[in-house]
C-alpha cells in the first residue's frame, strides 16, 4: 500500500529526491511561569548569560565545520544568528523581564520571543516577515542550554549519506551540516515557502517539503521516501513502478540542470536577435557570488532595509558607503541599482520608533519615499553615500513607492542639493548617475509618462502593484487565490508603463516576482519588457526561455490577445504564449 501525503506539504523548490528516512522528531516542552524571589534575580540573569554564551560557542563551532567551498550566502545564516546573540532587543529584553516580573529565564525568553515575533508578523514585506525565523531559531538554541541539553544536534552527528531527514523543524545550522553529511532532502512538520529552511534548501539545491504536520506518525525509520518538492508531496512505501518513474524524473531534472549551467556563458539574446538584460535582486553583498555564478548582468534591485534593522541607531553616511563599496567590488564592474530605503511602521527599526503611532494598515502608511520626504535627515545620508559610491562604479539610484510627480520633484531637489554639498566638500561622484522610480501603485502606472519625463529609468515592482490594484494580500490564505499577476488590470498597468518608457526612450525593467516566474516570461517579452530582475536562483530558468523565444512573434500575439484580454482566462492567456 502506498501512503501519499499530497496537498498537505509545501514544496520549497522544483526538485526530487529518493532515500531512506532518518526521523528525528523531538517533543516540544510546554513552559509554565515559575516565580523566583527578588534575591534570585542576579543568579537567574547569570544563568541566562551563560546559556547565551554557550549558544554563541556552539554556533562558532558549527561555523568552523562548514566546508570552505560553501557559498557565502549560506554561511551568512550562521553569521546572522551570531549577531542576534548580541542584539539588545532580545538579550536585554530577557534580563529586564526576569528582574521586573520575577520569572525564570526560560519564561522571560519565551515572553520576549513572543514580543519580537509579533513585530515581525506585522511587517508588510513578505521577505522581511520571514526574519522571524531567526528569532525562533536563536531562542530555541538558548532554551536548549537553559534546560541543560547538549547543543550538538543528534542529526548533525550522523552519517546521513543518501538519507531523507524528517524533523519537526530545522535550524539553518542544522540544515547546512546535514547537507554536508549527505542528506538528500528535508521533510519538516513546520515551516513554509519563505521560511529559512526553504530558502536554504533552494540555495543548497536540496529538495524540501514543509508543513507536513505529524508526518512522523506515518513513517518508519529507514523506509524509502520519495520527496517531490515541486508538488509538496512525500510518498512512502511506494511500489516498484512508481519508484522507477520517479528515478527517471530525477535523471531528467539532473540532466536539465547540467544544460542550464551551460547557458551561463551564452549571450542573453532571443531567437530573433533581441538583447535582454537579466539582473538579480539582492539583500547582502555576500549574495553577489550566487548572482554572478548564474550569469546576472548586474543588480536590478538592492534592498537596503537590513542596514536599519535590529539596531538602536541609524546607519550613517560612511556605513552606507562602506556597504555599497563592498557591493561594487564584488560585482566586478557590473551595474548596481540601489533602492533607497523602503522602511515604515511595519518594519522594526528602534531609531525610528514613533511613540503613539497607531497604524491599522502599514501598507498604506508612512513608508518608502513618503517617509524619506517627511524625514529628509533620514534620506540625506543614504543619498550622499549612493552619490559617492557612483564614483567607484556603475550605480543607479531607485526611489520606491512613488505615487506622484510631486514626490519625485521633491526627491530630485534633495538629490540636486546634495550634489552641490559634495561639490563644496570636494567629494567625487558621477554627475550623470541614473535616477529611477519604481512603479508599484496604480497611480504611478497611470501617470507613467509624466514620471518617465523626470526619470532615467523605471522599474515595475509587481508584488505591490498587484496587492494595491487587486486589494489582495498574497500571504492571507483567505484571499491569496485572488492574487493574479495575469489579471487584465495588472497587465494593462504594466503595458501603460512599458509604452511610456518606449515613447520617451526611458528603459523599463521589472524587479517583482513576476519577472522571475517562467509562466510570464513570454507574455512580458511580447508586451515589450527587455529588462528582468529576479532572485539569483531563477536566472537560468528564465534565460532558457528567452533564448528559445521569438520576440517579433510574441509581440504580434500579444497585440491580438490584448484586444480581447478582458474576456480571457489567465490560464488561456498564458498558454497562448507557451510555444512562440
Amino acid at each position: 500500500m502506498t501512503l501519499a501525503f499530497q496537498g498537505i506539504g509545501i514544496g520549497a523548490s522544483n526538485a526530487i529526491a529518493l532515500g531512506p528516512a532518518f526521523i528525528d522528531i523531538k517533543g516540544q516542552r510546554i513552559l509554565t511561569q515559575t516565580p523566583i524571589r527578588a534575591d534570585e534575580i542576579q543568579d537567574e540573569i547569570a544563568r541566562f548569560d551563560l546559556a547565551v554564551e554557550a549558544a554563541r560557542r556552539a554556533l562558532k563551532r558549527v561555523h568552523a565545520q562548514i566546508p570552505p567551498d560553501t557559498p557565502i550566502e549560506i554561511v551568512e545564516f550562521i553569521d546572522t544568528h551570531l549577531l542576534m546573540l548580541e542584539d539588545t532587543a532580545l538579550i536585554d529584553g530577557v534580563r529586564h523581564l526576569v528582574a521586573e516580573q520575577l520569572c525564570t529565564a526560560e519564561w522571560a525568553l519565551q515572553r520576549q520571543r513572543d514580543i519580537l515575533i509579533a513585530v515581525f508578523d506585522r511587517m508588510d514585506d513578505p521577505y522581511l516577515r520571514t526574519r522571524r525565523d531567526d528569532i525562533e531559531h536563536v531562542v530555541r538554541q538558548i532554551q536548549s542550554f537553559l534546560r541543560g541539553e547538549s547543543n550538538e544536534p543528534n542529526l548533525a552527528q550522523q552519517d546521513l549519506a543518501g538519507h531523507v531527514v524528517v524533523a519537526r523543524d530545522l535550524m539553518p545550522a542544522d540544515a547546512i551540516l546535514l547537507h554536508h553529511r549527505g542528506a538528500v532532502a528535508f521533510v519538516t512538520e513546520y515551516g513554509g515557502p519563505m521560511s529559512h529552511t526553504a530558502i536554504l534548501a533552494r540555495s543548497l539545491g536540496v529538495p524540501a517539503v514543509m508543513g507536513l504536520h505529524d508526518i512522523s506518525r506515518y513513517l518508519r525509520p529507514g523506509e524509502l521516501l520519495i520527496v517531490d518538492s515541486a508538488s509538496g508531496t512525500v510518498i512512502a512505501n511506494a511500489d516498484a513502478q512508481l519508484i522507477a518513474d520517479y528515478r527517471r524524473r530525477l535523471s531528467a531534472i539532473q540532466a536539465r540542470q547540467g544544460r542550464l549551467r551551460a547557458l551561463v556563458s551564452r549571450p542573453t539574446r532571443t531567437r530573433d536577435g533581441v538583447e535582454i538584460r537579466l539582473q538579480a535582486n539582492l539583500e547582502l553583498a555576500e549574495d553577489v557570488e550566487l548572482a554572478k555564478i548564474n550569469g546576472a548582468h548586474g543588480v536590478g534591485l538592492y534592498r537596503t532595509e537590513f542596514l536599519y534593522m535590529n539596531r538602536s541607531d541609524l546607519p550613517d553616511e560612511e556605513e552606507h558607503l562602506a556597504d555599497y563599496s563592498a557591493m561594487l567590488a564584488a560585482l566586478d564592474g557590473r551595474p548596481l541599482t540601489i533602492r533607497t530605503l523602503d522602511l515604515g511602521v511595519d518594519k522594526h527599526c528602534e531609531a525610528l520608533a514613533r511613540p503613539g503611532s497607531n497604524v491599522s494598515n502599514p501598507a498604506l502608511g508612512l513608508r518608502a519615499i513618503r517617509l524619506c520626504l517627511k524625514e529628509p535627515e533620514l534620506f540625506r545620508p543614504q543619498v550622499r553615500a549612493i552619490l559617492r559610491a557612483s564614483a567607484l562604479g556603475p550605480v543607479r539610484l531607485m526611489l520606491p513607492l512613488v505615487t506622484s510627480v510631486h514626490e519625485l520633484d521633491r526627491a530630485l531637489a534633495i538629490i540636486a542639493e546634495l550634489k552641490r554639498q559634495l561639490d563644496r566638500d570636494g567629494l567625487a561622484y558621477d554627475d550623470a548617475m541614473p535616477v529611477g522610480a519604481m512603479i508599484e501603485v496604480p497611480s504611478a502606472a497611470l501617470t507613467a509618462r509624466a514620471i518617465a519625463r523626470r526619470m532615467d529609468f523605471l522599474s515595475i515592482g509587481t508584488n505591490d502593484l498587484i496587492q494595491y490594484t487587486l486589494a489582495t494580500d498574497r500571504l492571507d490564505d483567505a484571499v491569496n487565490d485572488l492574487f493574479d499577476p495575469a489579471h487584465p488590470a495588472i497587465l494593462r498597468l504594466i503595458q501603460l508603463t512599458i509604452e511610456a518608457g518606449r515613447a520617451l526612450n526611458v528603459p523599463v525593467g521589472m524587479c517583482g516576482e513576476m519577472a522571475g516566474d517562467p509562466r510570464f516570461t513570454r507574455l512580458l517579452l511580447g508586451m515589450g519588457l527587455r529588462e528582468f530582475s529576479m532572485q539569483p536562483g531563477a536566472l537560468l530558468d528564465i534565460k532558457e526561455i528567452l533564448l528559445d523565444s521569438d520576440v517579433g512573434a510574441l509581440a504580434r500575439r500579444a497585440e491580438r490577445l490584448f484586444a480581447q484580454i478582458d474576456e480571457l482566462d489567465s490560464s488561456d492567456l498564458l498558454s497562448a504564449f507557451e510555444s512562440v
